[in-house]
C-alpha cells in the first residue's frame, strides 16, 4: 500500500504543468526580470520624450558609477551583477522541476567550443557592423538618444567590472529570452512565428529607454537569435556572441580616445 502509494505520489509529481499555469509562470518570471526592465524602459522613454527637447539631445547611460567612493562602488557593481542572474538560476530550476534537461534543450554546455565560438563571432560580426550603422541613421533623424555604453570611473578595476558585466548581460538575455521563453512557449503549442515575435519583441522592449532605434535593431537581433536556437538548440552562441558585442561596445567606450568618440 505504502509503495504503491509512493509511487502514485510521484507519478502526479511527474505530470506536465497546464498551460494555464505555464503562463502565470512566465509573467512571473518576465515581471522578475527582463519584463520589468522593458516596463522601466517605456517610462523612461515617455520621460524623454516629454522632458522638451530632442531624444537626440539626451542621454542615455550604462554601467554609471553608483558611489564617489571607488570600492564601494566596486561593490555595488558586482552586487548588482551577481543578483542580476538569479533570474537564470531561477528559470533552470523550474525547467529542471518539470524533468527538462536543460543542458540539452538549452545547449548550456561546454562540449562544442568551436561551434560555439565560431558561430558566436560570426553572429556578432552580422549583428554589431549594421548595428552601429542603425544606430548612427538613428541618431542622425532623431530617433535615439545619445548611448554611453560606461560611464565608470577612471579606476583599474572598470574594464574587468565591464566586461563581468558584458558576460552577465549575455547570460541572462540569451537564457532568459531564448532559451526559457521559447521552451516554454513551445510546450504550450504556441505558432513557431508568434514564439519568434514574442522573443523579438521582449528584447526589443527593454532597450526602449535608448529610443525607437534601439528597438528596432534589438528586435532584429532578436529575431535572428530566435531563429539560430530553434535550428541549433544551442544558446550557448548567442551568449557568446552577445558578450562580444557588449564587451567591444562597453570596453571599447572606455579605452577610445575622447575624438574618436565625437565622430563615432
Amino acid at each position: 500500500m505504502c509503495l504503491a502509494a509512493y509511487g502514485c505520489r510521484v507519478a502526479l509529481d511527474r505530470v506536465a504543468p497546464s498551460r494555464r499555469l505555464l503562463t502565470v509562470e512566465i509573467v512571473i518570471v518576465l515581471f522578475l526580470s527582463l519584463g520589468q526592465s522593458a516596463v522601466y524602459a517605456v517610462v523612461s522613454l515617455i520621460a524623454k520624450l516629454t522632458a522638451g527637447k530632442p531624444l537626440s539631445s539626451q542621454a542615455a547611460v550604462l554601467n554609471a558609477s553608483r558611489s564617489p567612493r571607488p570600492y564601494l562602488d566596486l561593490t555595488y557593481q558586482l552586487l548588482e551583477i551577481g543578483f542580476a542572474l538569479i533570474p537564470v538560476a531561477l528559470v533552470l530550476y523550474l525547467l529542471m522541476r518539470d524533468h527538462i534537461p536543460v543542458r540539452q534543450t538549452l545547449g548550456l554546455t561546454a562540449d562544442r567550443p568551436g561551434f560555439d565560438f565560431g558561430w558566436g563571432t560570426l553572429l556578432a560580426a552580422c549583428i554589431g557592423i549594421p548595428g552601429l550603422a542603425l544606430v548612427y541613421v538613428a541618431k542622425l533623424l532623431g530617433l535615439n538618444a545619445q548611448i554611453v555604453p560606461a560611464a565608470l570611473q577612471s579606476v583599474w578595476w572598470a574594464v574587468p567590472v565591464l566586461v563581468l558585466s558584458a558576460i552577465q548581460n549575455a547570460v541572462l538575455e540569451e537564457v532568459i529570452v531564448v532559451g526559457y521563453l521559447m521552451t516554454r512557449l513551445w510546450s504550450m503549442s504556441v505558432p513557431y512565428v508568434w514564439i519568434v515575435v514574442a522573443s523579438a519583441v521582449l528584447r526589443g522592449s527593454y532597450h526602449l529607454y535608448q529610443g525607437f532605434g534601439a528597438f528596432v535593431g534589438n528586435a532584429v537581433m532578436g529575431v535572428v537569435f530566435a531563429l539560430f536556437f530553434f535550428r541549433s538548440k544551442r544558446v550557448m552562441p548567442l551568449i557568446v556572441a552577445h558578450s562580444i558585442l557588449d564587451i567591444a561596445a562597453f570596453v571599447g567606450y572606455t579605452l577610445l580616445p575622447a575624438s574618436w568618440l565625437t565622430w563615432l
